[in-house]
């Protein structure tokens, strides 16, 4: 099956001049170009053009080809599963986020530090698509009413998408339906609630129109199945949880998709397989790129291109989420440092069996995993398991630092295993003690000392590999590489049914779509019952950076506030409050919170630490569960009033806002 590869000429010449980014002018819904819009989106072609950028937006929001970052980390800092690591940009705020996360700071930034501004701004890029294509599309003529629709409900697909998101970021925010001949400064807020409402009005639009996969001839457009995938999310956001299960059926059940359960597709080992081996599994398969849009591939619900060499964005997530193992602070046993450069294939002292720049990269550890996600989720009464093919060393899925190899050729210890503590103590010629026993041979445990999910993150660095003196391995580092992308894998859709099915009191139905996913991968243990934190805990096992780890959690959280099911502590929440708490404290906040503070280490004693000269103090306040509305959005809007979220300057419960979606809709003419 061929990639969405078709109408980027019309694309290119719709979106020569695709506006600014949104900052002050994000409330300006102008359409996608300065041509004549009447002219560009009166045919057919314009409109494939503009679904075209929204195809390609569901990219940009995740990824933008900044070397250093992929932005989806930024989703998971504020999480039980990750963490901000990269301990040399002086204590960003990604540490302490109760006092550096403000309307006015904290939201800058990308680059080396987070994309929190750059949701906001991607998120009504792609509202402002979707809103050209419903502007436009019941004025083009030779239309028939099925291909019409068809168009809608693409359209309307792109724009929830986004609006999932944002509100599951940003809290009450405008809603924003329409295009503008000029811009209005004069919008309210909409609550959550009247939003997912209408999300889920237009999805449900969506499904009977936009045909499914097997009637389309190009993976990596809007299809039937996706658009019931994100319509299963918003009815548990809004409730309505045996609609949920239904869809969820429907859609495991009668569209040709299933868990994958076999070796399949392309075969790419990690590197050097002298170096670090891995026996061919499903698992390792399922996330090689090239498989991800193979007609062999059942699981793949809606995937996103990103192999084209017109359209391709650099995804180097083994630079920004892997750690930084190739530099100075690890030391052997004999006290010699780790080499500052690794060494190319051209080079002299190159040895097959130590090339572990091809293997993992040569990571800058932007995110890390918490020690609830590398340790604890694997952990069953006492014992680890090793057999979960997402966890298993031996076959070569799970590297654990120690799997390293000293590869500095003065070492006495070259080719031996890296260890965290020195075992004995090391004496120099003169008799000095050089290295103590029990010292710690790493200096920066934040970043340079934590396992990863290899076969979650190694994409074959194609340009690099084609480069015998290439000394830095980063993941789709260039044009040639393939880096697509899932946007949603059937196993997430068992995972939702698994929740539809414990928020109405099943679960036991809910453990068995748990151990469905679990089965596959081959896990150790099988659940006869699950609480949320099984569910929430077989997410963060099967989907890490895949799902957006923050917002899925908000949604959680609002959901356990909803149903009134109590959480795996027997804490039940309320919608009176579960998004208005305010502390640091260990007691009370939402179900995000209370994940936040128990699994990883934010606002715990241990969650304080001093790497050289820097000292981090890794903190969340309960409200934080929500990002601030920028306040360069606010003063933008500068004839009416934005709502500001609770616990943020500027906040006030008396400033009006819709809570009904129609009426704000109506507040646009």
């Amino acid at each position: 099956m061929k990639t969405n590869k078709i109408f980027k000429g019309c694309a290119a010449l719709a979106l020569a001049t695709t506006l600014t980014g949104c900052g002050d002018d994000f409330l300006k819904q102008d359409p996608l170009s300065f041509y004549e819009p009447t002219t560009t989106y009166g045919s057919e072609s314009g409109l494939q053009a503009a679904l075209a950028q929204c195809d390609k937006q569901l990219k940009t929001y995740r990824i933008d080809g900044n070397w250093n970052n992929v932005g989806i980390a930024t989703n998971y800092y504020l999480t039980d599963v990750g963490m901000y690591a990269k301990t040399d940009m002086g204590g960003g705020f990604q540490d302490n986020f109760d006092a550096k996360l403000t309307p006015t700071s904290g939201l800058e930034g990308g680059g080396d530090g987070n994309y929190m501004m750059r949701f906001w701004n991607e998120g009504y890029n792609m509202v402002k698509y979707a809103n050209t294509i419903l502007n436009y599309i019941d004025d083009v003529e030779g239309l028939s009413d099925e291909v019409r629709d068809a168009y809608k409900g693409r359209a309307y697909f792109h724009r929830a998408y986004a609006y999932y998101n944002l509100v599951l970021q940003f809290g009450d925010i405008p809603l924003v339906t329409k295009l503008i001949a000029s811009p209005k400064r004069n919008y309210s807020s909409t609550s959550k609630e009247a939003i997912f409402k209408m999300l889920v009005h237009d999805l449900e639009f969506a499904v009977s129109h936009v045909p499914p996969q097997s009637q389309m001839q190009y993976v990596g457009q809007v299809n039937q199945e996706g658009c019931m995938h994100l319509l299963v999310k918003c009815y548990l956001a809004v409730g309505e949880y045996a609609k949920a299960e239904q869809v969820a059926s429907e859609l495991i059940n009668s569209h040709g998709l299933q868990l994958m359960t076999e070796p399949f597709g392309t075969w790419q080992p990690s590197g050097n397989e002298e170096t670090w081996k891995v026996t061919r599994n499903v698992v390792w398969d399922l996330h090689r790129t090239p498989n991800i849009a193979d007609p062999a591939n059942k699981e793949t619900i809606m995937m996103i291109s990103n192999s084209n060499d017109q359209d391709f964005a650099t995804y180097n997530v083994m630079r920004a989420c892997l750690a930084h193992w190739s530099n100075s602070v690890i030391r052997d046993p004999h006290g010699l440092a780790t080499p500052g450069n690794t060494i190319a294939r051209n080079n002299g002292n190159y040895n097959p069996e130590l090339d572990w720049v091809r293997v993992a990269g040569r990571g800058i550890a932007l995110n890390r995993t918490s020690y609830f996600f590398n340790k604890t989720i694997w952990m069953y009464d006492g014992e680890t398991d090793w057999q979960d093919l997402r966890h298993n060393r031996e076959i070569g899925n799970w590297m654990e630092m120690e799997d390293f190899k000293y590869n500095n050729p003065a070492s006495e210890c070259y080719g031996q295993n890296f260890q965290l503590y020195a075992t004995e103590d090391y004496v120099g010629e003169d008799g000095t003690v050089l290295v103590h026993a029990g010292d710690l041979l790493c200096s920066d445990t934040i970043r340079s000392w934590y396992p990863t999910p290899l076969y979650q993150v190694y994409i074959l660095d194609t340009p690099n590999e084609n480069n015998m003196g290439a000394d830095q391995f980063q993941g789709a580092s260039g044009v040639g590489a393939n880096g697509d992308m899932y946007l949603f894998r059937l196993a997430e859709t068992y995972l939702l049914r698994a929740e539809a099915r414990l928020y109405q009191g099943n679960a036991a139905g809910a453990a068995e779509d748990v151990n469905a996913v679990r089965r596959r991968a081959n896990a150790k243990k099988m659940f006869t019952t699950v609480n949320i934190g099984d569910i929430m805990a077989e997410r963060a096992r099967e989907l890490y950076l895949e799902e957006f780890r923050q917002a899925e959690m908000v949604r959680v959280s609002w959901c356990l506030a909803r149903s009134g099911v109590p959480d795996e502590w027997g804490n039940t929440y309320s919608l009176d409050n579960w998004d208005k708490q305010e502390g640091t404290d260990l007691n009370g906040g939402s179900y995000w919170f209370r994940r936040c503070t128990t699994y990883n280490v934010f606002n715990q004693p241990y969650g304080k630490g001093a790497q050289g000269s820097q000292t981090f103090e890794y903190k969340v306040n309960k409200h934080n569960l929500f990002w601030p509305v920028p306040n360069s959005a606010i003063t933008a809007n500068n004839q009416g009033v934005l709502r500001q979220n609770y616990g943020y300057d500027g906040y006030s419960d008396t400033i009006p806002m819709f809570t009904n979606w129609e009426d704000a809709v109506a507040d646009e003419e």
